[in-house]
């Protein structure tokens, strides 16, 4: 059968290795964690001592690669310059923080672009990519598939490619693949999955893709609105996202859960996930 690396979002609170513990205890295999409030501002410093138990937690216990995620309000092409500079300081400061646990992932949204125009927001996006990326870096880091509400970037894979056509040190980049938001900018992967990530591979590559966000939709496919449901009790339904977990271009990467649940609910999800596991 393989590794099944499946996980959720755990609070990054009570630390490095409290997340290791908790992923465990939810029987996962990977997680996701905000590299700070969610809403932007100062990080905590990182216990060394903290961070090297999570990486023998990983190690002893063959974790998948954990998928951290950028605060929502990190916008690399907003209108506004402070909010740029605020949104390359937060990038550049969480790349030199990944590097307590090498080799993972940082996903986040691409941005806004609020009225400027793709053309521009992808600029700007890309811009910020080639000032925060250095070559010695160990971290691999996720542009977001989007839903595409309001002026969001990231909402047709032509745009996620445009970004990383623009990115010199481009073999730093991969995607983050999320089922909500695919289903919501269009992406029929409820009645042809195979023919979605055919027009992925054609336009942005497979190889480019490093994780998959795993979330149900309360809404219809082209709603552009965003709004994760549970496994099985959304638009996308349990049998597609069966699918998308056993599809041999997918099985191999991390899931990260990203549904309106507590501990409780991920456990279930799961567990759930792991009886469809073919």
């Amino acid at each position: 059968m393989g590794a099944f690396y499946i996980g959720c979002h755990l609070s990054s609170s009570k630390g490095y290795a409290a997340m290791g513990k908790a992923a465990l205890d939810l029987d996962a295999t990977t997680f996701a964690f905000f590299t700070r409030n969610p809403r932007g501002g100062k990080a905590k410093d990182i216990d060394a001592d903290d961070a090297a138990q999570l990486r023998n937690l990983m190690k002893e216990h063959a974790f998948g690669p954990i998928v951290a995620h950028a605060p929502y309000t990190m916008n690399a092409c907003a209108a506004k310059e402070n909010l740029r500079t605020f949104a390359e300081s937060m990038m550049a400061d969480d790349l030199v923080r990944m590097e307590a646990t090498p080799h993972q992932y940082y996903n986040f949204h691409p941005g806004s672009h609020v009225g400027q125009g793709v053309e521009q927001g992808v600029e700007l996006i890309a811009a910020q990519l080639n000032r925060v990326l250095k070559p010695e870096q160990t971290t691999t880091v996720l542009l977001e598939t989007m839903a595409g509400k309001g002026s969001e970037i990231g909402r047709t894979f032509e745009e996620l490619r445009a970004i990383i056509d623009r990115v010199e040190l481009g073999d730093h980049l991969g995607v983050c693949f999320d089922t909500c938001h695919v289903w919501d900018a269009g992406y029929d992967i409820v009645s042809n999955l195979d023919g979605v990530l055919t027009q992925f591979d054609n336009i942005i590559g497979l190889s480019r893709l490093r994780a998959v966000h795993l979330n149900d939709s309360m809404n219809v496919c082209g709603a552009h609105k965003d709004r994760h449901a549970k496994i099985g009790e959304g638009e996308i339904g349990l049998a597609a996202l069966t699918r998308v977990i056993n599809h041999e271009a997918l099985r191999d990467l991390p899931f990260i859960l990203e549904t309106p649940n507590d501990a409780a609910g991920y456990a279930k999800e799961i567990a759930l996930l792991r009886e469809k596991r073919n």
